[in-house]
């Protein structure tokens, strides 16, 4: 309920940066301004999700399209072109009041956020013909094509730009555009990378609105019938009004980056408890059916153990503030899952 509004909150936001600087506005001197574009993009998306899921399936095929021109265009030409610029990726430096090692944590928050969204795909699994099989790839291909997207991406920035011009900007991408094609055809891949955040922004309202609907049809939630409430074309807009005031809430108080590395920490949480799972469940019941199993057991499950331990750990010494804000924000919903849980078994108790 909160993760799915943060995630649209910092999109909104990029989404409003990206707006300022397209028409030359500095977007470090009009943070009103994005805040305010960034609120009317969610709304609009959201009321556009209201007209049906044809609709938003419709908004989503067609922004999944225009995002990978842009990103086509850049790699292509960014690759190709020949600047100034060494491309150098060493020494690496860690800023001035800053290890190495916490250095990378740091990193990692803001690489993690680019990734995330993988976990999602399990909730078409009972859609699929074979999830034993059908899942596994889904994951593995989505992430490996994410993965040299981004890395081809990231050489042709720094073909361009160097990594301190890239890290002293909010729309490196634009820039980038605006160097190897001009100032028109910079403003053109501007164009489609918003398009593409805006497909990104409908994407997880699509879904997010979703979730306090699919908790209130199972009584997890307080005025479960207000959120289990469907329009005439069987969209749950009460869960869609609720994910966007959570959202606009939380563009309000907070950046894009503090949004972003919170939500990646918090999730990150979860995602090491599933992992630490995966061994108490392979001892604990070593002959349970399993349809899919983590190859190369122990291997890989201690990598992702390790290198999730890693990720909160450095947060919550690097930045205690954002790592106790994000776990306030997810304890608040606590006392929410032992009301609900006792208010089940008390009905439990009455239907015997």
């Amino acid at each position: 309920v909160i993760y799915f509004p943060a995630n649209i909150a910092a999109l909104a936001i990029i989404f409003g940066t990206q707006t300022v600087s397209l028409f030359g506005v500095n977007a470090n001197e009009n943070k009103l301004m994005i805040v305010g574009i960034a609120v009317g993009i969610a709304t609009f998306v959201t009321l556009m999700n209201f007209l049906g899921a044809k609709a938003a399936g419709g908004i989503q095929m067609v922004s999944t399209i225009c995002k990978l021109l842009p990103l086509a265009l850049i790699i292509i030409f960014g690759l190709l072109h020949k600047g100034d610029v060494p491309f150098q990726l060493f020494p690496i430096e860690a800023g001035a009041n800053k290890p190495f090692i916490s250095a990378l944590g740091s990193g990692l928050l803001a690489t993690m956020f680019a990734y995330d969204g993988w976990i999602h795909v399990g909730n078409i699994a009972g859609e699929m013909k074979n999830p034993k099989k059908d899942l596994p790839k889904a994951i593995v291909s989505g992430l490996s094509i994410v993965m040299v997207v981004y890395l081809l991406i990231n050489i042709a920035f720094l073909m361009v730009m160097s990594a301190t011009a890239l890290a002293g900007t909010d729309t490196p991408a634009s820039e980038v555009a605006t160097i190897i094609f001009g100032t028109m055809g910079g403003k053109l891949v501007s164009i489609g990378i918003l398009i593409s955040v805006f497909g990104t922004i409908n994407g997880y309202i699509m879904t997010g609105m979703r979730i306090p609907y699919a908790m209130a049809i199972e009584n997890k939630l307080p005025f479960s019938k207000w959120f289990a409430t469907l329009s005439n074309k069987s969209i749950p807009y009460n869960s869609g009004v609720f994910i966007l005031l959570i959202s606009v809430i939380m563009m309000l108080v907070g950046g894009f980056n503090t949004l972003t590395d919170m939500l990646v920490f918090v999730i990150w949480i979860f995602y090491t408890m599933t992992f630490l799972a995966v061994f108490i469940l392979r001892k604990r019941e070593p002959k349970l059916l399993r349809p899919y199993k983590v190859p190369l057991y122990p291997f890989i499950p201690t990598i992702a153990l390790v290198g999730g331990l890693f990720i909160v750990f450095n947060t919550l010494f690097t930045q205690p503030l954002l790592a106790l804000c994000g776990i306030g924000l997810t304890a608040l919903g606590l006392p929410v899952y032992f009301i609900m849980r006792d208010k089940h078994i008390n009905i439990q108790k009455e239907k015997r």
